[in-house]
């Protein structure tokens, strides 16, 4: 029994052994582009994927959902960041261009209003006052227009460019529509831009990815959409209405087939639940990783 033991003990290490030699003799590229707000999850299974297969090189683009979505249907990237579900014109592009995709959940995020430090008055807003200041046509200029309470000031609004996700679908939960929106307000595919923005000014308001908020909590303050205020618990229970949303990464099957590809998505969605918290996101069920990769 004991040289039994023994003998199954060395052949698991053997097996683990093979494993790890196979990874680090692996070679190729893995080339992905997208969502900023994706970006630091997709980065964070990046960083650790390069420890076990050091010779395959991922390079990761940041041009927004949108324009990642115009790489992808056309076959010159694997993977794209999506902060929102692909439009039909981009659905019809990849079919015209012969792209067959997967799309994978990999974390559920809120988008996030938030202001300056120095801001006391409008820590909590309603969706309906989000709607006159963002909406297409606005003539909201002042923070008094918004509320009488509130101070005569000119607001200073920051917000992601419009080929990202999160612009997308944050005029569509607050306006109604995607994309109808006021157009006279800082833009910027770099959240960090408009973090820069908002600590700057005390009249300033933006919006990005929890993520960002969170790794800038001590700059920034979120506002309470509607009495929510957005946390890991009201993300993940939908309560932070209507902001809560699922996030993406689209892999073009075609790339699935190589040995570098495959090897990342799996690494991806077997490690992705614990590096989604770390990053400031809220993860899927354990359940529903494993669940998506066996369905893949």
């Amino acid at each position: 029994m004991k040289n039994l033991f023994l003998l199954l003990t060395t052949f698991v290490s053997l097996i683990l052994i093979s494993d790890a030699d196979a990874a680090s003799k692996m070679k190729g590229k893995v080339s992905i582009d997208g969502s900023s707000t994706v970006f630091p999850i997709t980065e964070a299974v990046a960083e650790e994927f390069r420890n076990h297969f050091p010779r395959v090189r991922v390079n990761i683009g940041v041009s927004g959902t949108g324009g990642g979505f115009k790489k992808f249907t056309v076959g010159e990237i694997d993977i794209n960041n999506a902060s929102r579900d692909i439009k039909d014109k981009e659905k019809k592009k990849a079919v015209k261009n012969k792209v067959d995709y997967a799309v994978l959940p990999v974390a559920y995020d809120g988008i996030t209003v938030v202001i300056n430090n120095k801001n006391t008055w409008a820590k909590s807003m309603t969706k309906d006052q989000l709607r006159k200041l963002w909406d297409a046509g606005s003539k909201i200029k002042t923070w008094k227009q918004l509320d009488p309470k509130w101070p005569d000031r000119k607001i200073k609004l920051y917000g992601p460019g419009t080929d990202s996700g999160t612009f997308d679908y944050f005029t569509k939960a607050i306006n109604g529509k995607s994309g109808k929106c006021r157009f006279d307000f800082m833009k910027s595919e770099d959240d960090n831009v408009l973090v820069s923005g908002v600590t700057g000014d005390q009249d300033a308001l933006g919006f990005f990815g929890y993520a960002y908020y969170k790794e800038n909590k001590s700059k920034l303050q979120a506002v309470a959409i509607d009495g929510v205020s957005p946390t890991m618990k009201t993300i993940n229970n939908g309560s932070y209405k209507p902001l809560s949303r699922p996030i993406y990464i689209y892999v073009n099957k075609a790339s699935y087939k190589r040995p570098e590809v495959k090897a990342f998505i799996d690494f991806y969605m077997k490690t992705a639940e614990s590096l989604v918290g770390d990053v400031g996101y809220v993860p899927l069920a354990t359940e529903k990783y494993k669940e998506q990769l066996k369905k893949f």
